[in-house]
Parts: structure tokens; sequence; C-alpha cells
């Protein structure tokens, strides 16, 4: 009884330290998660600017340094990018980024299982090119990323250690 209590008292005060979230408007709904938060978003260049200010500010608060958070910041620009060239605007999106040990996990869900990432011709050190280098940053800051099905369609999983 006595550990259970004390295991309440501890999430109460983890609770009461967690990041102030935005409030919820249409097309962007924020709620908490362990260590970091998930948004359901509808395509638009407010909820995109706001999900990538808490990519950076939520992980920070939970002890991930800067240049983490900065790649975080980065993958999420990329992956929201990706899918609305996919899927068209305003499709409606998931977003996780959370903190778990020293690392931050980034996680994009859209609708669209059957349109996944594929890698362009374009070389990464092409000075002519305006696009197409996304997914080969996505190799090099986060190696290990992979497509999942998910209820919603598709989710691109992304694990960043920290530096």
């Amino acid at each position: 009884m006595d550990d259970m209590l004390r295991r309440a008292r501890m999430n109460d005060q983890r609770r009461s330290q967690r990041p102030a979230l935005p409030a919820c408007v249409p097309g962007l709904y924020v709620q908490h998660r362990d260590r970091g938060f998930v948004a359901h978003i509808t395509a638009s260049e407010v909820a995109f600017s706001t999900v990538r200010g808490l990519t950076v500010s939520v992980p920070l608060a939970y002890g991930a340094d800067q240049a983490t958070a900065d790649t975080a910041e980065w993958l999420v620009s990329e992956l929201l990018g990706n899918a609305v060239r996919a899927c068209g605007d305003h499709v409606p999106l998931v977003v996780e980024v959370y903190v778990s040990g020293r690392s931050v996990q980034v996680n994009v869900h859209d609708p669209a299982a059957d349109l996944l990432p594929h890698r362009s011709a374009v070389a990464m050190d092409s000075d002519n090119a305006e696009s197409g280098r996304g997914l080969g940053l996505l190799d090099m800051l986060a190696p290990c990323w992979e497509v999942v099905s998910s209820p919603v369609g598709k989710q691109i999983r992304c694990h960043i250690d920290a530096k």
C-alpha cells in the first residue's frame, strides 16, 4: 500500500512539472504523453509551426540536449512536408515526440498507407537540386528510421540518439 501511494505521489509530481502545451483549436489537438507530446493536426502553417516549436521545447524540458532537440525539429519538418506533398493540403496527421532514455523518438502518422517514401536520384552534394535530399538526411540523422502500418495508414518512426 505504501509503495502504491509513493508511486501515485511521484506521478502527480511529474504531471505538475510537465511543460505547458497550447490550447486545442480546430486543426490542432495536443496532449501530453509520457515524457513528450502527441499532436493531432490538420496540415496547416500554424499547426506545423506550433508542432515544430513543441518538438524543441518539450524534449528540452525532459532532459534532451539542444542538438538532439534541433535534430528532432528538422525530422518533424521534413516528415510533415513529405506527408503534405504525398497526401495533399489539409491532410490529417498525428505527430508523437518523446524522450526515451538518452534519445528522442519522432513518429509521424499519415493516412496514405500505400504512398511509401522513395529516394530520388539527387546527389546529396548537388548544387543545382532544389529538393530530393530529405531521405538521405533522414538516413544520416536517424539511421534506423522505419515505416510501419498504423491504424490510420502508415507511421514513420525515427530514433535520435543523444549527441
